[in-house]
């Protein structure tokens, strides 16, 4: 048996030799000894354009998610040889380039080893049970081949079975060899490794695949798949038409969360206990719904400043709530559409957007537009004080997309829509150089049949207050609004059984740890942004009591208008600040239908929720 074993790991590695796989401008051969050490071997073989010094870099992100990673970080012995396996001379020039010195243009050879142990969607993770490879964490290249062929071979342990991603198989090539036809496409293409259950499905005549990894028996994958299918069949009806040949969805079952979109495929995380709980399945169907929506807007429908990557330096850019929040609008509203979820659930949903953004003191300093240019420094680097200072376009852009959308629908008695847009929009701009807001306003404005700049500088490029009454009002909408209940006081004595009813306010979250309560998040102009209590404060009493449990529930004994003495510890000093108690802060921003709506106002509603118009 042992012989065997010896006999097949030869085979293996034969089957994978350099012998079995064309030679090409760069290629790779990545390696997973031990997936337990977490480790990826890599073997970069690589042609000089010219003789001299050959300049080589790794990306410092990747393109979905606007944050600088730092991949080479996660790299360590990096040597170079030349075609007869002589060393040359590599030095590091820089956190992520190596300059490796070479005498003709024959191809040399770079090996590396990547550091995966960071289970995300932007990341490498390795272990005993799968792998999971993105480009841009994985692949040193040349600025001089970034328009060349790229090849990769994988040398998977034997008990790995599988290798899964969008790129082509070339032919006649030995399994697990991809093609990608430049470093912008190898960037682009995870690979998943291990053994996996595909569940295909086809949709508008492509073939699709749902690529779970781990979950059972917790996860229904042909359910999952079904109900993958509904939503890709809303999208390719909202854009009408098909912009790739397959499609994967990577499903990585490993109890963790977050999706990141690819031009033919994405990743997703998720929970094993996800599929059986109602709500939290629906939330992995937004995700789905959001992240595929994204083949169309963003992948290929692009930002100008992304028409071309950069992978060394941050690309700023100001169309972020168009990529994200759009796509954040449209995720949930395909479920609707595609009799996923209720329209109640999906009204639910935006009440909670909105709640969201109307109750964050951010909402006043900062637009969507800058919000959006600040992705690189601002969003994936939150702080305590990111609530009174920052505006979420994810979440701010959905709802901005809402009220485009039915402005325009207003304005063409419901015979266009915000898709008329995007899809105006790819019919111009995709795959070619690329938009800016400046020329989506344009578009929609045309589409409108109206001039919609007003509007534009209002939700988009100003602080102001979104305008809800134009969307309510053409849709039969409103926010609840809670009457008198059974019983209740007559409305004489109404605001006194309110103030009575006042939930008291300090305007700090608390948190335990290790046996202290410490603060936060101070929100500004409340009772303890006022009192000058700070983030990182230990809460220790109140009057005189010491707290043993979170301060919201000492609060409890007190009414709007008292006055508490509060005794804080600051870097070791006891402090004692006195606080006055206001009431909570009450707006109710959940949606609802009029009870009695216009003919005009029920099919405004039901075409929006329903289905698409302007096709």
């Amino acid at each position: 048996m042992a012989i065997l074993l010896r006999l097949v790991a030869v085979l293996h590695f034969v089957i994978l030799s350099p012998l079995a796989f064309g030679a090409g401008p760069v290629e790779y051969i990545v390696s997973i000894d031990a997936p337990q050490s977490h480790y990826v071997n890599v073997e970069l073989k690589i042609a000089p354009k010219q003789a001299g010094e050959l300049e080589l870099f790794m990306p410092v992100w990747t393109p979905g998610s606007y944050l600088v990673r730092e991949y080479a970080r996660n790299i360590d012995s990096v040597t170079a040889s030349d075609a007869e396996n002589k060393p040359l001379n590599c030095a590091k020039q820089s956190k992520n380039r190596w300059k490796v010195t070479t005498a003709s243009t024959n191809p040399i050879t770079v090996k590396y080893r990547v550091y995966s142990n960071e289970l995300s969607v932007r990341t490498n993770f390795v272990d005993a049970e799968f792998g999971i490879l993105n480009g841009a964490a994985t692949y040193i290249t040349s600025t001089q081949h970034l328009t060349d062929e790229h090849t990769v071979r994988l040398r998977l342990p034997l008990n790995w079975k599988q290798s899964v991603t969008s790129l082509e198989h070339p032919v006649n090539a030995a399994a697990h060899s991809y093609r990608a036809v430049n470093f912008d496409e190898l960037v682009d293409s995870p690979i998943l490794v291990g053994n996996p259950t595909l569940h295909p499905f086809r949709v508008g005549d492509v073939e699709h695949f749902l690529v779970n990894q781990g979950g059972d028996p917790y996860w229904n994958g042909e359910a999952a798949a079904a109900d993958a299918a509904k939503i890709v069949a809303e999208h390719q009806k909202m854009w009408g038409m098909v912009p790739y040949k397959r499609y994967h969805f990577f499903n990585l079952i490993a109890e963790s969360s977050g999706g990141l979109e690819h031009n033919n495929s994405t990743v997703l995380l998720t929970s094993r206990w996800a599929f059986r709980n109602d709500k939290n399945y629906k939330k992995w169907l937004g995700l789905v719904s959001h992240e595929f929506f994204h083949a169309w807007n963003v992948r290929r429908l692009r930002p100008k400043a992304l028409a071309k990557y950069d992978y060394q330096s941050e690309v700023y850019f100001d169309e972020l709530w168009i990529a994200e929040g759009i796509t954040s609008y449209y995720d949930e509203l395909a479920l609707v559409r595609a009799g996923l979820t209720k329209p109640k659930e999906y009204l639910a949903n935006l009440s909670k957007q909105i709640e969201t953004v109307q109750t964050l003191p951010g909402r006043q300093k900062q637009s969507l537009v800058e919000s959006s240019h600040d992705a690189w420094i601002k969003y994936y680097r939150p702080d305590e004080n990111s609530t009174n200072t920052t505006i979420n376009y994810y979440n701010k852009g959905a709802i901005a997309g809402m009220l485009l959308d039915v402005a325009i629908r207003k304005r063409t008695a419901n015979q266009k829509s915000l898709d008329d847009v995007m899809r105006l929009m790819y019919q111009r701009y995709a795959e070619k150089d690329g938009f800016t807001n400046v020329e989506f306003a344009t578009v929609a404005s045309e589409v409108a049949g109206n001039d919609l700049s007003a509007w534009f500088q209002r939700s988009i490029y100003s602080t102001d207050e979104l305008d809800f009454a134009e969307a309510f009002e053409w849709l039969g909408l409103q926010f609840k609004v809670d009457g008198p209940k059974e019983g209740a006081p007559d409305a004489k004595e109404a605001p006194e059984a309110e103030a009575k009813d006042s939930v008291v306010w300090l305007g700090a979250t608390v948190e335990s740890k290790d046996g202290k309560f410490s603060i936060s998040r101070i929100t500004e102009n409340s009772p303890a942004f006022s009192a000058g209590l700070n983030v990182g404060d230990e809460m220790i009493g109140v009057d005189g009591f010491r707290l043993t449990e979170l301060i919201d529930e000492r609060l409890k004994q007190y009414k709007v208008g008292d006055r508490i003495m509060t005794l804080v510890s600051r870097r070791g000093r006891l402090i004692e600040l006195p606080v006055i108690l206001l009431a909570k802060p009450k707006q109710n921003w959940q949606l609802e239908a009029l009870k009695a709506p216009t003919p005009m106002q029920s099919e405004s509603l039901s075409s929006w929720l329903h289905k698409p118009v302007g096709k």
